[in-house]
């Protein structure tokens, strides 16, 4: 007779999500810093955008959307607010928008990560699921850049070293 344990530990913890999350930007960060200042904003392959364009989408995104889930407000995705001129523009924005996901990423309660939202008024899914989104939109993008970098003879930093 075979019996099953029971496992009455939580997989991960919402401090564990974050770190994952932010172990994500730090190493998009390393991704900007990466790209010489022209190809930034110029350099692109098979019509997708320039990296400086995929940059402001993701800090476009991450602190706007956990502000929405946290105040419960349900407004459109507008990300024509920020256009940088300089690599040095993106990097401090960037930074700046992480204190802004740490702040209201601690303001979501364990009970509202299982909460349906609709995010942006058409992303309705549970907060989780919403949260593994932005990581997984700011991979795939990062991997764009990684073959932009790649495209211009640069060695991009190794993915598995997030901190």
């Amino acid at each position: 007779m075979t019996t099953t344990a029971t496992a009455t530990q939580q997989f991960m913890t919402t401090e564990q999500l974050l770190n994952h999350w932010q172990g994500h930007r730090n190493l998009t960060r390393r991704v900007i810093e990466s790209f010489p200042e022209k190809e930034l904003f110029e350099f692109s392959l098979g019509g997708m955008r320039p990296f400086a364009k995929l940059a402001v989408e993701l800090i476009s995104i991450g602190g706007v959307a956990l502000k929405g889930i946290v105040e419960k407000n349900m407004e459109a995705y507008n990300e024509e607010g920020f256009t940088p001129k300089t690599k040095e523009e993106i990097l401090k924005k960037w930074d700046e928008e992480t204190e802004v996901i740490n702040h209201y990423f601690g303001q979501i309660s364990e009970e509202r990560f299982q909460e349906t939202f609709n995010l942006f008024g058409q992303y309705e899914f549970p907060v989780y699921q919403n949260i593994l989104y932005f990581v997984d939109n700011e991979i795939h993008h990062r991997g764009q850049g990684y073959v932009y970098l790649r495209a211009l003879g640069i060695e991009p930093p190794f993915f598995w070293e997030r901190f």
